[in-house]
């Protein structure tokens, strides 16, 4: 066996983290991790999101945030439901969740009650979370429930065949609407800010280093903290709109981008390729519902009142 040939065996066999490995024109193997293997399943690559997609950007993104800011990897959960964005789950290194559709919230919420210490994150779509998972999704924030929630919004349906999403804009043509929308669409960020959520935040795909500094922000706050990603989908929502490839979505998102922090959510409407609002539109502090459970009980009960330790109750062997 050549020298070169062993090495890449050996390096074939790392299977946890799963190197790139080339041979230069000297015969030299070069042997390269993934800077963010790490948090990223990376014997399940290459991933099944289609060319151009932006969701792929997203994930990077808050492995990139988790990475510069060391988190446990032991101390991180991460659930998603059914649908493009469904899949993140999947590609994380951590431990994953793989709910029902429109049940990533609910099924994270007894999560987090069930395991206080750790930080859950929530990453789906846009029609899983505020379409079937709506009800599940203002309750979540009304109850300020201390999770991450990372919506990405392609305005239409990807995975079942880019039928009209709560999220498509007025007059954008879907498979179920060919002749445009008529439903007024969601302004995610004002309904999660009216619902009660602790923080706010909307960037696009092509805010890479903004979207990573958002969800460094997020993971180091308490509280329902909400951030809608808006992603490319050039292969149903462009194609059917006649809006180009993925490229040609990302140079509208860079021509029609606005950044404007602390801006009033009930202004960030999207019409079908007007401006982008983005920025973090709020920021606040408050008390989670874990935090107002033990204060409402605690002078209630008094001393009768014994809370469940933040490291979990019976799951870890404790009464």
């Amino acid at each position: 066996m050549s020298h070169e040939r062993e090495i890449i065996d050996q390096a074939e066999m790392r299977s946890d983290v799963h190197p790139v490995i080339s041979v230069t024109p000297d015969h030299e193997v070069l042997v390269e991790n993934h800077p963010l293997a790490e948090y990223l399943r990376m014997d399940r690559m290459p991933h099944i999101w289609c060319p151009t997609c932006g969701i792929g950007i997203a994930a990077k993104c808050f492995a990139e945030a988790l990475y510069e800011l060391k988190v446990d990897c032991t101390k991180v959960a991460v659930v998603s439901g059914i649908g493009c964005t469904g899949r993140v789950a999947g590609y994380m290194k951590l431990d994953a969740f793989h709910s029902t559709h429109g049940r990533p919230i609910p099924f994270a919420t007894g999560l987090k009650l069930c395991r206080p210490e750790l930080m859950v994150a929530v990453f789906s779509g846009d029609g899983d979370l505020v379409g079937i998972g709506g009800n599940h999704f203002i309750h979540a924030a009304r109850r300020n429930i201390d999770l991450m929630v990372v919506l990405v919004n392609n305005f239409i349906y990807g995975m079942t065949g880019g039928q009209n999403a709560p999220t498509t804009p007025l007059t954008a043509r879907t498979s179920t609407m060919p002749f445009g929308n008529y439903e007024r669409p969601f302004n995610i960020p004002h309904l999660a800010a009216s619902c009660g959520a602790t923080y706010v935040a909307r960037w696009t795909t092509l805010h890479v280093r903004r979207l990573t500094r958002s969800f460094k922000e997020a993971i180091q706050r308490k509280g329902f903290r909400f951030i809608e990603v808006i992603a490319p989908c050039s292969t149903l929502y462009g194609r059917l709109n006649k809006l180009g490839t993925g490229f040609d979505l990302m140079k509208y998102y860079r021509d029609a981008s606005e950044i404007h922090n602390g801006a009033d959510t009930r202004d960030v409407q999207i019409d079908f390729q007007g401006k982008l609002i983005c920025g973090k539109f709020l920021d606040e502090e408050k008390p989670t519902y874990i935090e107002s459970m033990h204060e409402h009980y605690r002078r209630v009960l008094g001393e009768r009142y014994v809370p469940m330790p933040d490291t979990g109750g019976w799951i870890n062997g404790q009464d």
